[in-house]
């Protein structure tokens, strides 16, 4: 297979179809954190991905807040130790402000903890990830290939690609995103909600410190977030409306941070652009099962969320954290893609995903503007959460956890 990056080779042209306990297709954030975290296990992996991942010069506009939970879960695997600390973040504490004086605020010293979150980079942890996966000797991994068809039997799964060579499985993951080829292909269907907004980022030197704060403020045009990055430095997740959204890309730089500097009150006094703005479409997505006969659906495969709780990752590791330990303890008279052992991963999982689009998707709609008349109580009630410190003590314990 010329061109093609393999831990394990094959004979180029070989009909026999190579083997494997478990295929995943999908080389992100989730599917590789699936693939590292079975090392330890005795199933053989192949790992199916178009394109190996590559850092970019400066700073990722694509930004993730980990929770502690999954920190743990990828120190586990062995891939935090490994992370550039230079470029991680720990979120100390944190602001959030509503449309009518209303205010929440945590703090991981309040609540007896080291960081209520880690800012990472998407590319950081994708990169170290793969070259996890690339010292692996229980996975073959291959890149660049194109699936082009899966057969699912009772016994078996098969999935033939572009280059006509197969891989029989026993269970096949799909991890291939919230457009997912694989689930397409097993005829799952899912059920989008189109927010109609974009979620536009960005990243900006401040002129003030941030000192380890993030800040979110519910406005009448959407949902701003600063995350704070190393340095005097935050990453920008604006959720607002595609109208706006367009504006904002358009904007050139001294005016886009003007208008950032301003919407966040100029907290932290003005901006500098370090990254340009682009936008990327919010859709809540559920599917009816996260598993099928031979099946299973991890990461945005299996469903997406609004990211004002910026949950979306931590919801993908948590779904390869509790595979990676089903598949890794299974009885020996199971194979991997037993039904049995796929509906204990979907059980596991069903009540934090559901809890979790279902806050989130509430929260966007509590403080949409179409929802004005409710102002005085939502901003009321922040307030009210604020004055209660067990509250939000428990908030943040089930954040941290999830």
């Amino acid at each position: 297979m010329p061109g093609v990056c393999l831990v394990k080779e094959y004979p180029v042209g070989d009909n026999r179809p190579m083997k494997a306990d478990v295929l995943i297709i999908g080389g992100g954030l989730a599917g590789l954190a699936l693939a590292v975290a079975l090392r330890s296990s005795q199933r053989s992996v192949v790992l199916v991905e178009g394109r190996a991942p590559t850092r970019p010069a400066e700073w990722d506009a694509r930004i993730y807040a980990v929770s502690p939970a999954n920190q743990v879960f990828l120190e586990s695997i062995g891939a935090w130790q490994h992370m550039d600390a230079p470029r991680l973040t720990a979120v100390e504490a944190m602001e959030i402000h509503g449309d009518a004086q209303g205010r929440v605020d945590f703090s991981a010293y309040d609540s007896g903890l080291n960081a209520l979150a880690w800012i990472v980079e998407s590319s950081a942890m994708q990169c170290e990830l793969w070259e996890s996966a690339k010292r692996q000797g229980n996975l073959t991994l291959l890149c660049p290939a194109q699936p082009q068809t899966l057969e699912r039997t009772e016994t078996r799964s098969v999935l033939t690609l572009a280059d006509s060579n197969t891989i029989e499985a026993e269970l096949v993951v799909a991890a291939d995103g919230a457009e997912s080829w694989t689930r397409s292909a097993s005829g799952i269907h899912v059920n989008f909600h189109a927010y109609d907004q974009l979620g536009v980022v960005a990243n900006f030197s401040c002129e003030k410190p941030h000192r380890g704060t993030a800040f979110q403020w519910f406005r009448e045009d959407g949902v701003l977030a600063w995350l704070p990055l190393p340095g005097n430095k935050v990453s920008m997740v604006w959720s607002t409306h595609e109208t706006n959204a367009i504006e904002l890309q358009a904007l050139n730089a001294e005016a886009l941070c003007a208008k950032v500097a301003q919407a966040g009150n100029h907290r932290l006094g003005g901006f500098s652009l370090l990254t340009p703005a682009i936008g990327f479409p919010l859709r809540l997505m559920r599917a009816p099962s996260c598993i099928a006969p031979r099946l299973a659906l991890i990461g945005d495969a299996a469903h997406t969320i609004h990211p004002l709780s910026g949950h979306g990752i931590n919801l993908g590791f948590q779904d390869a954290k509790a595979l990676a330990e089903l598949l890794r303890d299974k009885p020996d008279h199971l194979d991997c893609g037993d039904y049995s052992l796929l509906r204990r991963y979907e059980r596991s999982r069903k009540q934090d995903v559901i809890a979790l689009q279902t806050a989130t998707h509430g929260l966007h709609r509590l403080f949409s503007p179409g929802w004005r008349p409710l102002s005085k109580i939502r901003n009321a009630g922040l307030n009210f959460t604020n004055s209660l410190p067990v509250v939000k003590d428990a908030l943040v314990r089930y954040a941290i956890a999830s």
